[in-house]
C-alpha cells in the first residue's frame, strides 16, 4: 500500500501531516530544524507528492516513509541529538 500525505499543518512547537489511509502523524518541529527556523509562511509553501513534502524555496524535503519510521532531519547535529 503507497501511503502519502494529503495535507501539512502547523503549530508553534508540531509538524501534523494527514496520510491518505486516515491516520494523521505529529511529530516536534524540532525534528526539522529548516522547518522550525522558518517563518510561518515559508511553511506553508509546500508540495506534496507520492512520496512525501517538499518545500523548494528553503530545499527541504520530508518523507512520508521517513515519517510513519519516526525518522526526522538527520542531517541537521541537533536533530541526531533530539
Amino acid at each position: 500500500m503507497n501511503i502519502s500525505a494529503l495535507s501539512v499543518t502547523f503549530d508553534a512547537d508540531t509538524f501534523a501531516v494527514e496520510l491518505s489511509d486516515g491516520r494523521t502523524i505529529r511529530v516536534p518541529l524540532v525534528w526539522f530544524p529548516c522547518l522550525l527556523h522558518v517563518s510561518p509562511e515559508q511553511r506553508m509553501q509546500y508540495e506534496l507528492s507520492a512520496r512525501g513534502i517538499h518545500w523548494d524555496a528553503i530545499d527541504e524535503d520530508v518523507s512520508v516513509d521517513g515519517l510513519l519510521a519516526g525518522r526526522g532531519d538527520m542531517s541537521w547535529p541537533m536533530a541526531a541529538a533530539a
